[in-house]
């Protein structure tokens, strides 16, 4: 008789989900439990992959979301509503339900893969985020349970995944400003440990490099947000230091639309308007602010329908699936609506 993870959480006197999470490592689970489980798995000779196999013979014909975001980004940025859109279009096509969870840290993205696994209730997971050492994508590989990514992994092999090229397009978006003059260019990031945010600090700091041009600590500003809050928040320490001496850049790049608005919202409050900004995702946020700037369209659709479609084809067992797709980019001028 095959052993299940249950066995294991019988004899370890713990539940299903603390096994699971011993499987991935969970920081949240103490040593000593984690030595006491390890040891029943050993004895047991328990293979973690039974919970794919127990699987097999049961579709839910849904697939599960995890959103690394507080409801109120959820809701305020058009990113995330774009990619859900696309995978419910693919979805729908063949015939799968679509359910999300949405949370703002690792280890919740954790607790909730923990939980769709061993709920049953999904078939398989689009993960929203790609960090560094992702402990979602080791916890979904060592248990064999189907999953695709919108976000290069760190490692790709086994992994299927979905991105734009993040570096390219932020190198040339920077490479159109120095082009046009721009010197000083400040620069806004995203989250710390995402791949994503490394991608386009990587991105704008080649490209200044390239022509020769410092890149200034002073207005870099890494590990934040893709809010409007953080791009506003960042503007300020830039107008602070320019209050007290420093020059201000000519031009700022910011990693997400929504920072891009923050940045032109206190740049209107303080009376600022010979700065160049750009953004990336090309959100319909015009309504909202009354001054151009270039942003980087991601096709954040098409980032979700191809994310479901490697995720369905790996479900379906589609012998001839890719592992990935890059999706491109392209620069637009985003006009204020009047």
């Amino acid at each position: 008789m095959k052993i299940t993870i249950n066995d294991v959480a019988k004899t370890a006197g713990v539940s299903a989900s603390t096994v699971s999470r011993v499987l991935a490592d969970s920081p949240k689970i103490s040593e000593k439990t984690k030595k006491r489980v390890r040891k029943v798995i050993e004895e047991l000779n328990y293979h973690p992959n039974a919970i794919a196999q127990s699987l097999a013979n049961r579709s839910s014909k849904t697939i599960g979301l995890i959103l690394n975001v507080e409801a109120e980004t959820l809701v305020r940025n058009p990113f995330f509503i774009q990619a859900i859109t696309g995978i419910s279009e693919y979805a729908q096509e063949k015939g799968y339900n679509v359910m999300f969870a949405y949370n703002k840290s690792e280890e919740g993205d954790l607790d909730i893969a923990v939980r769709y696994v061993n709920s049953r209730c999904v078939d398989g997971i689009v993960l929203f985020t790609s960090r560094t050492n992702d402990k979602c994508i080791d916890f979904l590989t060592k248990n064999n349970f189907p999953f695709s990514v919108i976000g290069r992994p760190d490692q790709t092999e086994g992994v299927l995944w979905v991105d734009n090229d993040n570096f390219q397009a932020t190198y040339q978006i920077t490479n159109a400003l120095i082009m046009k003059g721009h010197k000083k260019i400040a620069f806004i990031g995203g989250p710390k440990g995402h791949n994503v945010s490394n991608d386009r600090f990587e991105g704008f700091k080649t490209a200044m490099t390239v022509h020769g041009y410092a890149v200034d600590d002073n207005m870099t500003f890494l590990e934040g947000s893709f809010s409007e809050e953080f791009g506003s928040e960042c503007m300020m320490k830039i107008i602070s230091a320019a209050q007290k001496g420093q020059e201000l850049p000519t031009a700022i790049v910011t990693s997400d639309d929504m920072q891009a608005l923050g940045v032109l919202k206190a740049m209107r409050k303080k009376n600022i308007s010979n700065i160049a900004v750009t953004g990336f995702n090309n959100m319909p946020i015009s309504l909202y602010q009354n001054e151009s700037f270039t942003s980087v369209d991601v096709n954040a659709s098409k980032l979700g329908f191809y994310a479901a479609k490697l995720l369905i084809g790996k479900i379906e067992g589609d012998e001839n699936l890719p592992t990935h797709y890059i999706v491109p980019t392209k620069m637009v001028e985003v006009k204020p609506f009047y």
